[in-house]
C-alpha cells in the first residue's frame, strides 16, 4: 500500500493517494490524481495533434481566453473527468483498498452510501464539479443553470462515458451531498477540492473562461475528453506509471509525474494513429491518371475561386451514373478539405457492397492527394472481417467490436490490432469510407453518439446516392447536416436522381446549421453542380454542364400479364412477363452480349433466375451464362458473387473490346447504386421513374468500341431499357407479391409517364431532372380522369401521409438540432418513452432476420457447409475464438423478420460462442438434404431451404 497525505481529521490540504483510480488487472493499484494527470496530458497531446488550428481559435474565441491559455484549462477540464471517483459510492468497489479510507474519522459517510452503486462515478463529477468551479470563479447563473458556464463544464465532463445528465437546480448544486449521499462528506469533499488544485496547478490551468462552448465546441471537447480518457487507460499505459513505495503526491512528484505524462503522451497519441491527413495535391492531373470530363473540368475552373472568396462549405453535385461523379467529389474534397484545414475524409455509401467496392478507389486517392497520417478505415457492420492481406478473422484484437477494419493498403495499413480497430473508435481515424449509418449513428441518442460527431467535425464529408433514402433517413441526414453546418465541416454530396425539393432540404439543412436561416431556393441542374458556403450567405446558381455522354435512352415500355412466380414447367402465358422475358433475352443468347433482369423481390428474382435457365439451357449449362445476385445469400456467397459479376461486368481494359460471351444476371435492387457494371441491355420491372433511370446508368455505361458490342446492341449512346409493367387493364394494381417494396402511387405516376414519354426515347442527361421531377410534381393528378383520378389521389394522400410519419418519428428519435441544445447537453442523450436500441438502429420498416445455416450430415456431425468441411466451433468459457466468430460471421444471411416469428426456432446460439455483436440476435437453422443439393429446415410454417439459389421459404 502506498503511503501519502491523508485528509486528516483537521482537513489536511495534502493529496490522499489511498484513493485509487485504476486498479483491474494491474500489479498495484493507480492513484486517482495519477490517472486525472494522464488524461490531461493526453488532451493536450490530442489538441495539438489533432484538432484544426481553426477549431483552436474558434474554441479560445468562445472561451474569451488566449490559445495558449485555452490548451490548459481545456486539458485540465478532461483530467478533472473523473473526480466522481472520489466518492465512497466507487472506491467501495474494491472493499480492500476502501477499508482504510472508510475507517478514517476524516472521511464522513452516510449511512449505505457505499452501496450507492447506481451513483456512478460520472454522475458523482457532474454534480461535484460545479461547485468546484464556481469557487474556482467560473461565470455562474444559477437562475438559468443550463447558460452558467460552471454548469456546462461540469455536465460535458459528467458524460464522458457517453450519456449526458439533466441540468441540475441551483440547490442541488449547491447542497449536492444532501442529494447524493454517495458522494460522502468531510473528507471527500476534501479531497476532490485539493485533487481539483492540484490538477489545476499542475496544468497551469489558472485563467478562467469568460464564456462556454456552442454546441458545436462542446459536442468535440466532450468526444475528446472520451478518447483521452480511453487512451489514457490502457494497461499497457499504466503499468510502466504506477509510483513506486513511498510515493506521497507531493507537489514536486505530482510535478514529475505530469511532465512524465505529457512524454508518454506523444507516445500514446502517435500508436494511435489519430493524426490529421492533409490534403496536399492541388490539381486534378495529380490526383487521376486522366483528363477531367467536362463536369470535373468545370469544378477544377470554378470551385477553387468560389471557395478562396466564399470559405468552404457544402458542393452537391448532380449528373447521370457512369459520368465521374466519384472523381468529382474526391477532386471537390481535395479543395474544401486544404481550404478548411480537414483533417481528413469520410465517404459515405448506402450498402456495405457500394462501400467495399469504394475503398480501393478512395486508398488509391489518398496515395496521390493526401499526405500526414493516412490510417483508412473501412467501416458497417460486417467490416471486421475483411482483414490486412486477406487473413479473415485471424489477428481479431480483444475487444474489436463492430466498427470497421483497416485498409491493407502500403502507404494507409494500420496494424491489425490497433487502436482505432476498438469498438466505436472507426470514425476517429483520418480516412473513413462505410455506409451511411455509420455516420447517423450521430444525430441518434445512443451512447457515445458524441464520438461519431467528434469524427465527422473536421471532415470532408461525402456522401454518394443523396437520393437513394426513404423519409425516415432523410430527416435523419438533414439533422446531421444541421450539425455538420454548426460544426464546420465542408460536405458533398452526389446524386444521379436527386429531386429539386430533396436537394432543397439538404442544403437547407446546411445552412440552417451554420446559422443561415434563409431558404437558398435551390434549383439543381442535371448535369452540374452548386456550391453554398458556411460562412456567409452565399449559394451559387446551380451550375449546368455538359456531359460527355449524350445519350438517348431507348425504352420498351411492355405491359405484362405478371406471372414472375410461376413454376418452370407451367406452360408460357402469351402477354406474360416470362413470355417478354424469353422475346428480349432472345438476341443475348442467340449472338453473345449481356443483358440485367432486374426484379423487385428477391423470391421473384429466384424464380426468373430458373426460368431463364429453363428457357435457355445453352446458357445455363455455360460458365457464367446466367448468375443470380441478392442479397439472401450467405455472406461469404454474396461476396464471391458480386466479385464474379465485377469481372464478368465491370470497366473493360485496355485495348479494343470483342463481344463478350452470352451472360444473363438476374438480380434485386442491389444493383442499382454504385456498382460499376456495364451491360448490353437493361431489362426491369416497373420501379419509381429515379430507381429505373439508376440502373438504366448501368447499360452501355462504359466506351466498348465498335466491337465491344453485339449486332443487336449496336450504338454506345442508344443504350436499351426494357420495362416490364404489371399496370394493365387487367391489373391496375402491382402484383401482391411485391408488398410495400415500392408506394404505389409512384408506381402509377411512372406507369403513366412511360406511356407517354417511352416512344420518343429519353434523353440523358437533359430530360432526366423534368422527369424525376414531374412524377412527383402535385399537378400530375390532374392528366387523369374519374376513377384514375380519384384512386392516384388517395394513393397520394397515402403517401405523404406515411412520409410525413416517417419523418415525425425521425424528428422525435434523433438528438435535437445544434440550435436547440441551448446549454443542456442532455439533449443529445435524452430519449423519449418507448425509444428503443432496436428502433434507434434500425431503420424504419426494416424487418429483418440473422441466420447462420448448421448442415447435418450424414455421419451424425454438424457443418457450417454443406460440403461438410467446416466445423461447428464449441466456443467455450471466452466464447468463440477470432477465427472461429469470423467463420461464423461470413456464414451469416440476411432473411425476412416474419420467417422467424411463426414458431419455434430450429436452435440459439450456444452460450459457450459468446456475447459478440455479430452473434446478436442470430439464429441457427440445423438444415438436413432435401435432394440435388438442397438442405430444408422447418421453422414454424415455413419450410426454409437453401441452395444455389439462396435462401427461400415455403
Amino acid at each position: 500500500m502506498m503511503k501519502g497525505g491523508k485528509a486528516g481529521a483537521a482537513g489536511c490540504c495534502c493529496l490522499d493517494v489511498r484513493l485509487w483510480g485504476k486498479e483491474s488487472g494491474l500489479p498495484r493499484p493507480y492513484p486517482v490524481v495519477c490517472h486525472l494527470l494522464d488524461t490531461s496530458a493526453v488532451f493536450q497531446e490530442l489538441w495539438d495533434v489533432v484538432v484544426g488550428e481553426g477549431t483552436k481559435l474558434t474554441v479560445a474565441g468562445a472561451l474569451g481566453l488566449g490559445l495558449a491559455d485555452t490548451r490548459s484549462v481545456i486539458s485540465f477540464w478532461a483530467g478533472l473527468h473523473d473526480i466522481g471517483k472520489i466518492s465512497p459510492s466507487f472506491q467501495a468497489q474494491v472493499p480492500l483498498l476502501y477499508g482504510p479510507v472508510r475507517d478514517d474519522p476524516a472521511y464522513v459517510n452516510a449511512p449505505g452510501a457505499e452501496g450507492e452503486r447506481e451513483f456512478r462515478h460520472e454522475r458523482a463529477s457532474h454534480w461535484s464539479l460545479y461547485s468546484l468551479l464556481a469557487e474556482a470563479g467560473y461565470p455562474t447563473d444559477e437562475r438559468l443553470m443550463h447558460r452558467s458556464v460552471a454548469h456546462q463544464i461540469a455536465q460535458l465532463l459528467g458524460g464522458h462515458h457517453g450519456v449526458f445528465g439533466s441540468v441540475l437546480k441551483a440547490k442541488q448544486a449547491r447542497r449536492a451531498s444532501d442529494y447524493n449521499p454517495g458522494l460522502g462528506w468531510g473528507g471527500w469533499a476534501d479531497q476532490r477540492e485539493v485533487h481539483f488544485d492540484e490538477l489545476r496547478r499542475a496544468t497551469g490551468a489558472s485563467a478562467v473562461p469568460a464564456g462556454g462552448l456552442p454546441a458545436g465546441l462542446a459536442v468535440v471537447v466532450a468526444g475528446l475528453v472520451v478518447v483521452a480518457d480511453w487512451l489514457a487507460s490502457q494497461t499497457s499505459v499504466i503499468e510502466p506509471r504506477i509510483p513506486g513505495p513511498g510515493w506521497s503526491g507531493a507537489a514536486a512528484e505530482v510535478d514529475a509525474h505530469w511532465q512524465g505524462a505529457r512524454k508518454v503522451a506523444a507516445e500514446v497519441v502517435k500508436a494511435a494513429r489519430l493524426g490529421r491527413a492533409e490534403f496536399s495535391a492541388g490539381d486534378f492531373g495529380s490526383m487521376f491518371p486522366f483528363c477531367p470530363n467536362s463536369l470535373q473540368r468545370d469544378l477544377v475552373e470554378q470551385l477553387p475561386a468560389m471557395i478562396d472568396k466564399h470559405g468552404p462549405g457544402l458542393v452537391l453535385v448532380t449528373a447521370p451514373t457512369g459520368d465521374g461523379k466519384t472523381e468529382a467529389a474526391l477532386f471537390a474534397a481535395s479543395v474544401l478539405g486544404r481550404m478548411a484545414g480537414a483533417r481528413g475524409l469520410y465517404f459515405a455509401l448506402p450498402t456495405m457492397g457500394t462501400a467495399d467496392a469504394m475503398l480501393p478507389r478512395v486508398e488509391e486517392y489518398a496515395a496521390k492527394a493526401l499526405s500526414g497520417e493516412r490510417a483508412l478505415m473501412l467501416l458497417h457492420s460486417m467490416s471486421w472481417l475483411s482483414m490486412p492481406g486477406g487473413g479473415g478473422g485471424a489477428g481479431v484484437s480483444e475487444g474489436q467490436r463492430d466498427d470497421g477494419a483497416i485498409s491493407a493498403g502500403q502507404e494507409t495499413v494500420v496494424e491489425a490490432d490497433g487502436w482505432l480497430r476498438g469498438t466505436k473508435r472507426g470514425l476517429l481515424a483520418p480516412l473513413g469510407v462505410g455506409t451511411i449509418d455509420q455516420a447517423l449513428g450521430a444525430v441518434l441518442p445512443l451512447r457515445y453518439s458524441v464520438l461519431r460527431l467528434l469524427g465527422l467535425s473536421d471532415k470532408v464529408f461525402v456522401l454518394d446516392e443523396a437520393h437513394a433514402y426513404g423519409p425516415w433517413m432523410h430527416q435523419l441526414l438533414v439533422r446531421l447536416l444541421e450539425w455538420l453546418g454548426e460544426m464546420r465541416a465542408p460536405v458533398v454530396l452526389l446524386s444521379a436522381t436527386l429531386t429539386g425539393r430533396t436537394a432543397g432540404s439538404l442544403v437547407d439543412a446546411y445552412r440552417r446549421g451554420a446559422g443561415i436561416r434563409e431558404p437558398a431556393g435551390v434549383v439543381p441542374r442535371y448535369p452540374g453542380w452548386l456550391f453554398a458556403s458556411a460562412a456567409a450567405e452565399v449559394v451559387s446558381p446551380a451550375r449546368g454542364t455538359k456531359s460527355d455522354r449524350v445519350r438517348t435512352l431507348r425504352v420498351s415500355h411492355r405491359p405484362v400479364v405478371w406471372d414472375a412466380l410461376e413454376a418452370v414447367g407451367v406452360p408460357v402465358r402469351e402477354g406474360g412477363r416470362r413470355a417478354a422475358l424469353r422475346e428480349v433475352l432472345a438476341p443475348v443468347a442467340g449472338e453473345g452480349g449481356t443483358a440485367l433482369v432486374c426484379c423487385t423481390t428477391v423470391a421473384e428474382a429466384q424464380q426468373t433466375y430458373r426460368d431463364v435457365c429453363a428457357a435457355f439451357p445453352e446458357l445455363a449449362v455455360a460458365a457464367g451464362g446466367v448468375r443470380l445476385l441478392h442479397s439472401r445469400y450467405p455472406a461469404d456467397q454474396r461476396v464471391r458473387i458480386t466479385a464474379e459479376c465485377e469481372a464478368a461486368y465491370g470497366k473493360p481494359g485496355g485495348g479494343p473490346g470483342s463481344v463478350r460471351p452470352a451472360s444473363v444476371l438476374v438480380a434485386t435492387q442491389v444493383v442499382e447504386q454504385s456498382l460499376d457494371f456495364d451491360f448490353d441491355l437493361v431489362v426491369s420491372d416497373l420501379a419509381p421513374i429515379a430507381q429505373l433511370l439508376q440502373r438504366a446508368g448501368r447499360g452501355r455505361r462504359h466506351r466498348r468500341g465498335p466491337l465491344g458490342r453485339p449486332a443487336w446492341a449496336a450504338g454506345e449512346d442508344e443504350p436499351a431499357l426494357v420495362v416490364l409493367d404489371p399496370f394493365t387493364a387487367g391489373a391496375p394494381e402491382p402484383p401482391r407479391s411485391w408488398g410495400r417494396v415500392y408506394d404505389t402511387g409512384l408506381l402509377v405516376r411512372t406507369s403513366q409517364v412511360l406511356r407517354e414519354r417511352a416512344s420518343g426515347g429519353i434523353a440523358v442527361p437533359d430530360d432526366v431532372q423534368g422527369l424525376v421531377d414531374e412524377v412527383y410534381e402535385e399537378e400530375f393528378v390532374d392528366r387523369l380522369e374519374g376513377a384514375a383520378r380519384e384512386e392516384l389521389v388517395r394513393l397520394d394522400e397515402e403517401r405523404l401521409a406515411g412520409e410525413a410519419a416517417e419523418r415525425h418519428l425521425a424528428a422525435w428519435t434523433s438528438i435535437c438540432s445544434p440550435a436547440d441544445v441551448k446549454g443542456d447537453l442532455s439533449k443529445l442523450s435524452a430519449r423519449e418513452a418507448g425509444v428503443t436500441q432496436e428502433l434507434l438502429t434500425t431503420r424504419l420498416g426494416a424487418d429483418t432476420g440473422r441466420v447462420l445455416c448448421l448442415y447435418q450430415q450424414s455421419d451424425g456431425r454438424t457443418t457450417l457447409d454443406p460440403e461438410g468441411v467446416a466445423e461447428v466451433p464449441g466456443g467455450g468459457r471466452w466464447g468463440l475464438r477470432p477465427d472461429e466468430l469470423a467463420a461464423v460471421a461470413r456464414r451469416v444471411a440476411p432473411v425476412p423478420g416474419r420467417w422467424l416469428r411463426s414458431g419455434d426456432l430450429a436452435a440459439a446460439v450456444p452460450r459457450e460462442w459468446g456475447t459478440h455483436p455479430s452473434l446478436r440476435d442470430l439464429v441457427l437453422l440445423c438444415m438436413v438434404p432435401a435432394g440435388e443439393g438442397g438442405w430444408v429446415c422447418r421453422v414454424g410454417r415455413y419450410t426454409i431451404s437453401i441452395s444455389g439459389v439462396g435462401l427461400e421459404a415455403q
